[in-house]
């Protein structure tokens, strides 16, 4: 079981990590915003606040994926009193390394659950499946990474994706209950 303790300590408090932000700040806070909890969600996530649970996130601003997943666990983690601290990926690669995804890919945001003693518990990330199985679908429709083509459709991909991040509520739902579902088995 890996202590993750002085990471946590390292890590920025959830407001100093929003007040961090330059790139996605605005996109984060609407989620945030515009994101609710149902009563039966209260009802899975109240029973977690005695069990002193923290979470060290690895994100970085520029992240479609933080920028729609982690407003979604703010809100989660106030109900299951779950204390959280950010961890900016590319000032800290040698934790990011530990949680590659696919063992290639430094994709974020990981979320790592730990136990009050600071002890990895869990995780989750970088999206939740139906999220991922959108984004492949999106991406398929790409030219060739070496095609001069690529470049201008990437960034239109990308300002999609943003956008779609930015207002779609039944993608945030499907974050939610993937999130909860992890959270439960804790």
């Amino acid at each position: 079981m890996k202590n993750l303790q002085k990471w946590f300590e390292k890590g920025m408090t959830q407001y100093e990590y929003i007040q961090h932000m330059n790139v996605h700040q605005e996109n984060l806070l609407r989620v945030y915003n515009g994101f609710h909890l149902s009563p039966e969600d209260l009802n899975l996530l109240h029973p977690l606040q005695t069990k002193g649970l923290k979470a060290v996130i690895l994100t970085a601003d520029w992240c479609g994926d933080a920028m729609v997943n982690l407003p979604i666990f703010m809100r989660l983690g106030h109900e299951a009193l779950i204390e959280t601290r950010y961890l900016i990926r590319d000032e800290n690669l040698e934790l990011m390394d530990q949680y590659l995804t696919n063992g290639t890919a430094r994709s974020i945001p990981i979320i790592i659950l730990l136990d009050q003693g600071g002890n990895e518990i869990g995780k989750w990330g970088p999206r939740a499946p139906k999220v991922q199985e959108l984004v492949s679908q999106m991406k398929a429709e790409l030219p060739a990474k070496d095609s001069a083509e690529f470049e201008g459709a990437f960034k239109k991909f990308a300002k999609e994706v943003s956008a779609l991040f930015t207002t779609n509520e039944t993608l945030w739902l499907d974050i939610k209950h993937d999130l909860i579902q992890r959270l439960r088995t804790l």
